[in-house]
């Protein structure tokens, strides 16, 4: 049973043929399966995802309504609230936490929305790295290649996705984590405007970058997952308060809308490899897109990004790392380390810079409604491989691959981040930036090529 699609898989649970019993089973059989090779799942829920696929069929048997996901089996970054299950955070120091005692808001929209909770998934040590070699857990291992990284720290959500164990996941971005797993391992990530989405019940790292948002195997898939889980939360998240603007219907509307596109240069282009840059050159030709714009305060906000994350990070781990700092993962306690003794004058500054990098962007999107940029340097580096080569010099894999993308959650911009079509290689994605609050211009770009063949998924590996 394929599970590729979960506007497909909705359609033929409310149309009878298929049961949401049996895509359940399938799905937790397939996981059971195959990701022992992977290791994109921390947890499985089975008895509550049996429990809320046999409610499902009940509705349709009685003729009561269900939602847009029905029966859709999905599941969540390890730092999402779920009901009964300590909220880990890829950590050891909260595997005694307390269990939280309801989901989080964008976990119990999808399940209002029919869908079917069957997991938790792998992550960085509190969201805090690009390559998901969890100490505690395990590395994920890319579908593409097993040897090779899957990115993070949302790695499990992208693997997952690309291994066709689930088609729908969450993950988190604060610096790249939705964007950089969605290019090496090939699939689609949604990085809403700062603020669009409910943080409610997720694990925090840094308060003034998280985001939240989904991953999918399509524009569609992507678009509709969105819009169940658009609207205010100001209860629970207090800047989630933007009322909803659904996408998924407008979507034919949105292919045929004229776009003015532009391809970011310098900062955006510098040490990527070559085969990214072929990649992005494709996309950019499908879209006509010959004007390079440059974004001369991107190093800058790259390096107020970085000193942001690592003060907020240090902030808020100051008196765990106090108390047990032996138990955290190592390459997470040295940076939160030197973060919490960051004088609070670093911080200020990185916040103030937002401004004049905010008022640089602005301008660039009067001329354009969307621009494009690599999402990652590279295609997946090999597990365990600590430096990597950039413009001739030996640099850490694990502080470089979020070099294009941080600069752009700095101010909070929304992004889908696209995989193009490789088939047969190691996949590569672009980000497709727009405006704050301008996600429908990102969708209409994607929608756009992904209809002209130049956007895909990369399929399962046939070996999974």
């Amino acid at each position: 049973m394929s599970f590729s699609s979960i506007v497909e898989i909705a359609g033929e649970i409310r149309a009878g043929r298929v049961t949401a019993r049996a895509v359940t089973e399938a799905a937790l059989s397939r996981i059971a399966r195959l990701d022992g090779d992977i290791n994109a799942f921390t947890s499985v829920t089975g008895n509550r995802a049996l429990a809320a696929a046999d409610a499902i069929d009940a509705d349709l048997a009685a003729g009561r309504p269900v939602g847009p996901l029905a029966g859709v089996p999905f599941a969540v970054k390890n730092l999402f609230d779920i009901e009964g299950r300590p909220t880990l955070a890829g950590s050891k120091i909260r595997r005694d936490a307390a269990a939280p005692a309801r989901d989080a808001t964008l976990v119990n929209r999808l399940a209002a929305a029919g869908g079917v909770l069957v997991g938790a998934l792998n992550m960085d040590e509190f969201a805090y790295g690009f390559v998901t070699e969890n100490a505690h857990d395990g590395p994920v291992h890319n579908p593409h290649d097993l040897t090779r990284i899957a990115g993070g720290s949302s790695g499990g959500s992208a693997a997952a996705v690309a291994a066709g164990l689930v088609p729908l996941t969450l993950g988190s971005d604060t610096n790249g984590s939705i964007r950089i797993p969605a290019s090496l391992c090939g699939v689609w990530g949604l990085k809403p405007t700062y603020g669009r989405l409910s943080r409610q019940g997720v694990f925090p790292f840094v308060e003034s970058l998280d985001h939240v948002g989904p991953f999918a195997r399509s524009a569609e898939d992507l678009a509709l997952a969105y819009d169940v889980m658009q609207g205010p939360d100001p209860e629970g998240d207090a800047i989630c308060v933007r009322e909803a603007e659904p996408l998924f219907e407008r979507l034919d509307s949105l292919a045929e809308q004229p776009l003015r596109v532009g391809v970011l240069r310098g900062w955006f282009q510098q040490g990527a490899f070559p085969e990214v840059l072929e990649a992005l050159g494709r996309v950019a030709g499908a879209l006509k897109a010959a004007d390079l714009v440059e974004l001369p305060s991107a190093q800058a906000a790259r390096a107020a990004a970085f000193c942001l994350t690592a003060f907020e990070g240090g902030e808020l781990h100051h008196d765990d790392l106090a108390r047990r700092a032996m138990d955290y993962d190592p390459a997470v306690r040295d940076r939160l380390l030197a973060g919490a003794l960051l004088p609070k004058g670093v911080h200020e500054a990185a916040q103030r810079f937002r401004t004049v990098f905010r008022d640089e962007v602005r301008e660039a999107f009067q001329r354009y409604d969307v621009l494009l940029a690599p999402s990652s340097v590279c295609p997946a580096p090999p597990i365990g491989q600590a430096t990597m080569e950039m413009d001739g010099a030996p640099v850490s894999v694990r502080k470089n691959l979020g070099a294009f993308t941080q600069p752009i959650s700095y101010i909070g911009l929304p992004v889908v981040a696209a995989p193009v079509n490789r088939p047969g290689q190691l996949p590569i994605g672009v980000q497709i930036i727009a405006p704050p609050w301008r996600e429908d211009l990102a969708f209409a770009a994607a929608l756009r090529l992904q209809r002209e063949g130049v956007l895909a998924a990369h399929a399962p590996k046939g070996a999974l």
